[in-house]
């Protein structure tokens, strides 16, 4: 049967005009799938990542950051629709901060970046098919961001989701397009050669890129993280911060036994009924950011090498084939994390960045914090707090807050002043007037709406 599934998982995406490197990386994953891979790592297997270089330790000449920069490139993953959050569309369209979208703050800061230290240094999108066209058309005030030569989008691949009792195929004829799943955001490494983006920046004299995803603001290209990585001539640097309490769920490397390379283990990856070690913040102390630097030469000789089967872990996702419904066909979705690529890679690195490098969206709490007078914009357009310390705690009712439709009516007139505000709980229908301050923890129970000007909280 499954010899079955993977003919027609192939004929499908040749069909859909996928390269012939992504269809032997499907094939490769594919077949472990068949062998009974879970995608697990034990505990027992691994250590804790142990002491690390920090970033506040790092010393750059200006000259040296200079010279990084004039051989790097920024790569933004931007295939993500937000559907978690009730959009339709792309997900960094949505005004965040100041007003401004986040290609508009991404588009910014990639300009500033240039002009403060003199370096055209090239920014490209990973887009979806459903994504291009509007990150294209939103960018397009931005007349000076593309580079001659450089492209400023390359898209994503596309794999079948796949019936968990039988590995065939799924049919969704309701909407056929969600029997599509772009193949994690390891798919990033293979769209790069079939687009021919690696062989293009390397023409251009780009050695290294700086992925990062495009809902993360505070994953900006740094200089000294760059001049670090050139100046110690390493092939792949993986940027982790320290983990609290809320970040039990984000992955975290760690050191193999085996063989001590450092891995990654994300959250789908645990092997069952160790969910507890995964959490331990005192065992595994920090998170994976999701921000990495590769070395293109490296990348481009392992990419040829292994006709594009760089080998990544494989991470079996499991989910129903509507997101938005639960009983509707169980299906699994073959993923690779780039993040992997840290245990291909010998002399791969970790590094501590601080918290400021990670300010992803990943729900309307984060939003709301994002919006308000807590955070603002430096003159290099960096997301930047308005005091020390941890920000606000958000916990929003999911009934009436979770989507962007239900979050924006009940935000009509702006976000709550933030900046005195260490923790805001909604539970309730609750509608925010305009000019409302929350001070110190703020907490709002039952229905209503909160008059303008209201202050909230405080003695």
């Amino acid at each position: 049967m499954s010899d079955e599934g993977l003919r027609e998982s192939v004929d499908r995406m040749r069909a859909r005009g996928i390269s012939s490197e992504a269809i032997r990386v499907f094939r490769h994953y594919y077949h472990q799938l068949e062998e009974g891979a879970l995608g697990v790592i034990p505990e027992a297997t691994i250590e804790p990542l142990g002491d690390i270089q920090r970033l506040r330790s790092v010393e750059v000449t200006e000259a040296a950051a200079r010279h990084a920069l004039s051989q790097t490139a920024v790569i933004k993953l931007n295939g993500g629709l937000g559907t978690t959050m009730g959009m339709s569309g792309a997900k960094s369209a949505l005004r965040v901060v100041n007003g401004y979208s986040f290609l508009d703050v991404i588009a910014q800061q990639t300009l500033a970046l240039r002009k403060r230290w003199g370096v055209d240094v090239p920014l490209i999108f990973m887009n979806s098919f459903r994504t291009s066209d509007e990150t294209i058309a939103a960018l397009r005030p931005y007349g000076d961001l593309e580079l001659h030569g450089v492209p400023l989008e390359f898209l994503q691949n596309a794999e079948p989701k796949l019936r968990a009792r039988d590995l065939r195929p799924v049919q969704w004829p309701a909407d056929p397009e969600l029997e599509w799943c772009p193949p994690g955001h390891g798919d990033v490494f293979v769209s790069m050669m079939t687009s021919g983006l690696i062989e293009t920046l390397l023409d251009r004299g780009i050695r290294y890129v700086f992925i990062s995803n495009a809902d993360n603001l505070g994953a900006t290209c740094d200089p000294d993280v760059a001049g670090w990585m050139v100046d110690h001539d390493l092939p792949y640097v993986a940027e982790v911060c320290e983990r609290t309490p809320s970040d039990r769920k984000g992955g975290h490397l760690a050191v193999r036994k085996a063989d001590g390379r450092l891995v990654l283990r994300d959250l789908a990856m645990v092997y069952p009924g160790e969910e507890d070690d995964f959490r331990d913040i005192g065992r595994h102390s920090t998170f994976h950011a999701n921000n990495i630097w590769v070395n293109l030469e490296d990348l481009d000789r392992r990419m040829v090498r292994t006709g594009g089967v760089l080998g990544l872990p494989i991470i079996v996702n499991r989910k129903p084939v509507d997101p938005s419904d639960g009983t509707s066909t169980k299906v699994i979705q073959i993923e690779t994390a780039m993040g992997g690529a840290i245990e291909i890679f010998p002399r791969s690195e970790a590094l501590l960045v601080p918290r400021t490098r990670f300010r992803p969206v990943k729900t309307t709490n984060d939003l709301l914090v994002l919006r308000s007078d807590y955070f603002s914009l430096d003159v290099d357009y960096r997301v930047v707090a308005s005091r020390p310390g941890p920000e606000p705690f958000v916990d929003l009712d999911d009934t009436y807050f979770k989507l962007i439709p239900h979050f924006e009516q009940r935000f009509s007139g702006g976000v709550p002043s933030m900046r005195e505000c260490t923790s805001l709980t909604v539970r309730g229908d609750v509608t925010f007037g305009a000019g409302v301050r929350c001070i110190d923890d703020v907490v709002i129970e039952g229905t209503g709406r909160v008059p303008d000007g209201a202050v909230l909280g405080g003695a």
